[in-house]
């Protein structure tokens, strides 16, 4: 617990944020890593996340394997400010289960999570870089600020349902998990998000664990991602690898796809799907933002908080 400890807290002052805003004008998915971005989706936005998912996984310790497929499904609804959203996770699967004494047919909620997500640091608000006129290398050298992570607070519940297929023995039908969400830009084309959770803490079966997520923009219409997670908890500890590519069809309309697999054999674990994400911003109103003149006055300026999609991935 300790190790871990210290790899989270060295990722966490690495971290550091890209964006200047929560709106952008394209989609932003936290799609198709499992990490959760610092920015909401923006206020009276909806966004819905969801893809399928093939599954294997063998215990050679407990001697059981299961095949399978399932659904993983987001909903994204930012309210009040521009800063705050709220979320729902819902993941339902179906396998196939074999064991020396049991063979059975497995379905229902793997994981039910509803949460509210907000930001409380943004190192680019009210920051404008100004550009120097006069000197190129002025304004392409490298620059510290990105290395001052925006930062994010989360905080649910999760939920259990009649089914216990997927749950631990005697494992309480509620428990609550806070996190931690970082995330920077370095350049015009990668992020880091990085989430450190401790979730179930109040329960038996609670686990503390991050999630390192790099993502690349290629272009306008495609990125690629590599992330890492690690997880330790009494019941359950392991390490899971990601890859994985996003292709934006319509500026509110994204899909992707992904391979996961972890590091050991108790279990082992194989999976992978495709998925899609879609957005309804009808509602959005621009924000209005106080913006300083010559002179030293203020004056309203109607300003779209957005950025391209070469900028703004991952999530």
């Amino acid at each position: 617990m300790k190790k871990i400890i210290s790899t989270l807290f060295f990722v966490l002052l690495l971290s550091s944020q890209w964006c200047v805003a929560q709106y952008t004008d394209v989609i932003n998915s936290n799609r198709p890593g499992l990490s959760m971005s610092a920015f909401s989706v923006g206020k009276s936005v909806f966004q819905l996340e969801s893809g399928i998912y093939g599954i294997r996984e063998d215990h050679n310790l407990l001697r059981y394997n299961y095949n399978g497929f399932g659904i993983d499904f987001d909903a994204r609804y930012g309210v009040w400010k521009e800063e705050l959203e709220i979320v729902a996770n819902f993941k339902f699967q179906y396998d196939q289960y074999y064991s020396p004494l049991i063979e059975d047919q497995r379905s229902g909620f793997r994981t039910t999570t509803i949460g509210a997500k907000y930001l409380i640091y943004d190192p680019f608000k009210n920051y404008e870089e100004k550009p120097n006129l006069y000197s190129w290398k002025a304004n392409n050298k490298f620059k510290w600020r990105q290395f001052i992570p925006a930062v994010s607070v989360y905080a649910g519940a999760n939920f259990g349902f009649a089914n216990t297929d997927y749950a631990f023995p005697d494992e309480p039908s509620f428990s609550p998990k806070i996190m931690v969400i970082a995330q920077n830009h370095f350049g015009g084309h990668w992020v880091l998000v990085t989430n450190i959770f401790y979730d179930k803490f109040t329960t038996d079966y609670k686990s503390l664990g991050y999630i390192l997520t790099l993502t690349r923009g290629f272009n306008e219409k495609w990125s690629g991602f590599i992330e890492n997670q690690g997880i330790d908890g009494d019941y359950y500890s392991d390490g899971i690898f990601r890859v994985g590519a996003a292709y934006l069809f319509q500026p509110n309309f994204q899909i992707d796809a992904s391979i996961s697999k972890n590091y050991k054999d108790t279990p082992d674990i194989l999976y992978g799907g495709v998925g899609v994400s879609w957005r309804f911003d009808k509602k959005y109103q621009p924000v209005k933002i106080e913006k300083e003149e010559s002179g030293g006055k203020r004056a309203g300026n109607k300003k779209t908080k957005s950025k391209k999609r070469l900028d703004q991935i991952e999530g």
